[in-house]
């Protein structure tokens, strides 16, 4: 019995080594897995569903990331999916076509008997405050309305200039204002009633030792992929000792 997390893969039509370590880790690491989690920005960036009845490089992408998840699925893989700050206007379309579910935010689990709130983690980076103004509003539903209403070569512009101000923005903020609040994250475990946190996001992969109410606590933080490395949790019930949670690093040539 065996389940699987991963986040901040980043594909686009620019990362061709990232995108086929990912096809190679669904084939070969993920094959046969009780669940597969992607914990959000799956995609660089995503501008609504309809890409995918466009030729664009990303919608290529798109549908082969697509073919490879329904095969999981279909093999008896549960593929469960989380929004993530680049990607949080992956809709309903492209959740059915890869035969997945999508989950809240913020959701409690049990993996393999241990229980843990999961997420996306760009919610707990709460000191840096122009990033949650525009978060605020990128999850209004009436905002998305409004911009998956403008054409698509509109929206393509728009992801650019966003992740343009992003990179620009995050050269002048100190590190701490781009990790998590820790006081966010033991509220939302004790909220939770777990003493375990998996979630990406920070592009700072590490096991952190805590305490939530008196109690020895855990957060695993995955790591981003790059051309040559990925990353992922593995929570394996199926050795004699009891099923834990382990952050692995893995070449994309070879992965687990």
């Amino acid at each position: 019995m065996r389940t699987l997390l991963i986040a901040d893969t980043h594909l686009s039509s620019d990362t061709p080594e990232i995108n086929q370590g990912f096809y190679r880790y669904l084939e070969r690491t993920a094959a046969g897995a009780d669940a597969l989690y992607l914990l959000g920005d799956l995609f660089d960036a995503w501008i609504g569903d309809d890409l995918l009845d466009t030729p664009h490089p990303l919608s290529g992408v798109a549908w082969e990331v697509i073919k490879r998840l329904r095969k999981l699925s279909s093999n008896g893989t549960a593929i469960y999916f989380q929004h993530g700050n680049r990607d949080f206007l992956i809709g309903e379309r492209f959740i059915h076509e890869c035969q997945a579910s999508l989950i809240p935010e913020n959701q409690t689990v049990e993996l393999q008997g241990v229980p843990a709130v999961i997420l996306h983690g760009d919610s707990l980076c709460t000191r840096d405050d122009a990033y949650m103004a525009f978060r605020q509003q990128s999850r209004d539903p009436q905002w998305q309305t409004q911009i998956l209403s403008l054409p698509l070569d509109q929206r393509l512009e728009l992801a650019k200039s966003l992740r343009m101000q992003s990179g620009d923005a995050n050269a002048s903020k100190a590190e701490a204002i781009m990790d998590v609040t820790p006081e966010e994250v033991v509220t939302l475990m004790a909220r939770s009633g777990v003493t375990t946190m998996i979630h990406g996001h920070t592009h700072r992969p590490k096991v952190h030792d805590l305490t939530v109410e008196d109690v020895p606590a855990k957060r695993f933080v995955l790591g981003d992929w790059d051309d040559r490395h990925g990353w992922d949790i593995v929570v394996d019930s199926t050795t004699e000792q009891s099923a834990m949670p382990i952050l692995r690093q893995f070449t994309l040539a070879n992965p687990p």
